[in-house]
């Protein structure tokens, strides 16, 4: 009897042990593992933290299985944030922002409309998120010292997930922000269902968190741009891949379809109620005003994924600079440098370049989620995608 127990107890300490060391996940392929072809040159992590300085960090939040119940779940969302000089510099970072289409929220940027500057991080959440977002990252500034002012008027953005996530559960919590702010790090950049944007869909395919750099040569300047997404917008039919219409080549299992018309009132039933946020990020020296002409380039990268950018999406991007290190330090005056206008197309073009393969990586990283009420949103299948873009050539 004492020998069977002893086997028992052995069986329960190694079942207990396999549940809690589960191998590593291995890192999610990439749009350029598939073979997509994209123009240009990436960076070391073709990521936006190829910028030197800018740190990213997320917290990600999933639980639960079943019918919706507000307040518990489902729950299929996080918070991803971008800092622009790491987390031990508080030094604003010259900046412009761009609505390409405005149904969607980016907190603080009337001041950095007026004064140029990015005085903190920029955070990315689900829709009704934004406020305390926003708080979490006021209360993190003064527990670090890292507020640029008495006040703070953060940089929040938001795209809506509550097709997979019990949105008006509320459950993004000051925790959850505090920890996406502590691990926020240089290097390789987590894609897909991770952060802000963990219940996100792209083109009736899981969606969610991507990025992308490019690196000019010495000849252009020799700077880099990069680009960070949360993608949650269009609809199959106009998704294009390298200039290939994978939508239309690959239909079926479409989100929204079992959504009642009511629900999506008008057009916007075969519309597109889903936003994008993006966040471009470069060293080279550029002033608020162009910089604003940079966020606006990020339109043309994400139309040539097929974006129409309808009525009912949030697409809102801003650009920073994290050149020109003291430039609002008092009493001043200050000096400071910036790319000639002559010399600024190679950063636009970066900059359509990055934007198209971070919202193509996003759905490559992403993985097939089921959500609130049994809604499920398919992957991109990488198989497929590849025999499409084979077909065509490319």
């Amino acid at each position: 009897m004492l020998t069977h127990a002893r086997v028992l107890v052995a069986l329960l300490l190694f079942a207990a042990t396999t549940a809690h060391a589960q191998p590593e996940r291995p890192a999610s392929a990439r749009a350029r593992d598939l073979g997509v072809p994209f123009d240009g040159t990436p960076g070391q992590f073709n990521a936006i933290t190829d910028v030197p300085g800018v740190h990213v960090g997320s917290t990600t939040l999933i639980r639960g299985d079943g019918a919706l119940k507000v307040g518990e779940g489902p729950v299929r969302t996080g918070v991803t944030v971008i800092l622009p000089r790491g987390p031990k510099n508080t030094d604003p970072v010259y900046a412009g922002w761009f609505s390409l289409n405005g149904n969607g929220e980016m907190t603080g940027t009337t001041w950095v409309e007026e004064s140029g500057f990015l005085e903190g991080p920029v955070a990315i959440t689900n829709t009704h998120s934004v406020g305390v977002v926003r708080d979490s990252m006021i209360a993190w500034g003064l527990q670090h010292g890292a507020l640029a002012q008495p006040w703070a008027l953060p940089v929040v953005a938001e795209t809506w997930d509550g097709y997979l996530n019990d949105l008006n559960g509320f459950h993004v919590k000051k925790e959850d922000v505090f920890a996406a702010l502590d691990s926020a790090k240089s290097g390789p950049v987590a894609e897909g269902n991770t952060g802000g944007g963990t219940g996100m869909v792209c083109y009736g395919f899981k969606g969610g968190t991507g990025t992308a750099s490019r690196a000019l040569s010495k000849e252009q300047g020799g700077y880099t741009v990069g680009v960070l997404v949360q993608c949650n917008c269009g609809r199959r039919p106009q998704l294009m891949i390298a200039g290939v219409p994978v939508g239309k080549e690959i239909p079926g299992n479409e989100p929204y379809a079992q959504v009642a018309p009511s629900a999506l009132p008008g057009s916007e039933f075969k519309g597109d109620v889903g936003s994008i946020i993006i966040v471009i990020a470069t060293d080279a020296p550029l002033l608020p005003h162009q910089l604003k002409r940079i966020a606006r380039r990020a339109s043309l990268g994400l139309a040539r994924t097929g974006s129409i950018s309808g009525n009912g999406s949030g697409d809102i991007f801003i650009a920073f600079s994290t050149a020109n290190p003291h430039a609002n330090a008092e009493p001043g005056p200050n000096t400071v440098k910036t790319v000639s206008n002559e010399r600024i197309s190679p950063l636009f073009e970066a900059t359509v370049e990055a934007t198209e393969e971070a919202i193509v990586n996003a759905m490559v990283g992403a993985k097939t989620m089921t959500g609130i009420d049994g809604h499920t949103v398919v992957a991109l299948p990488h198989e497929k995608l590849q025999q499409v873009l084979k077909k065509y050539n490319r």
